[in-house]
């Protein structure tokens, strides 16, 4: 991760865990580092720990989005809202994922642990633990240890 996205997740976390003026600081600088990194992930987004930018490049994130821990996102990933049909909402993404270059999350679905989400998959469907999703439309391929090699393991 270049110094940049790691100034930006450093930021996202100071406007989760300050108040009152120095909360307003730190959105402000969020803001300015989002013009610079095309990077959108509103600070009121539930992110959990370990979450890393694999590459330099416009990632979006919707607000109403749940993050679990270990998950790692790359350059050109939306994730993001259905507004309208049966999965109407955020998605909710478990731990120790890695989504791919291009890929796009959308719709109030799950994605479980240990979950390897492709480049350039479109994903809009729920996807149980130990996967592998490919293609667009996405394709569930089951693996045990999906995400090793692609994920640094944190206790």
């Amino acid at each position: 991760m270049r110094k940049l996205e790691k100034e930006y997740l450093r930021r996202f976390r100071k406007c989760q865990n300050t108040n009152g003026v120095l909360r307003l600081f730190n959105r402000f600088l969020l803001r300015r580092l989002s013009l610079r990194t095309h990077i959108q992930i509103p600070y009121t987004t539930k992110i959990g720990d370990h979450f890393s930018i694999g590459h330099m490049g416009p990632v979006i994130i919707n607000p109403g989005t749940v993050i679990g821990n270990n998950v790692c996102v790359n350059a050109g990933v939306t994730i993001g809202q259905e507004n309208r049909g049966i999965r109407q909402g955020c998605p909710t993404i478990g731990n120790t994922v890695w989504i791919g270059p291009n890929a796009v999350v959308v719709g109030e679905i799950n994605i479980g642990n240990d979950v390897l989400i492709a480049p350039n998959a479109y994903v809009n469907f729920d996807v149980p633990d130990h996967s592998v999703v490919i293609g667009n439309p996405g394709s569930i391929h089951y693996r045990e240890h999906a995400t090793e090699g692609y994920l640094k393991v944190y206790e």
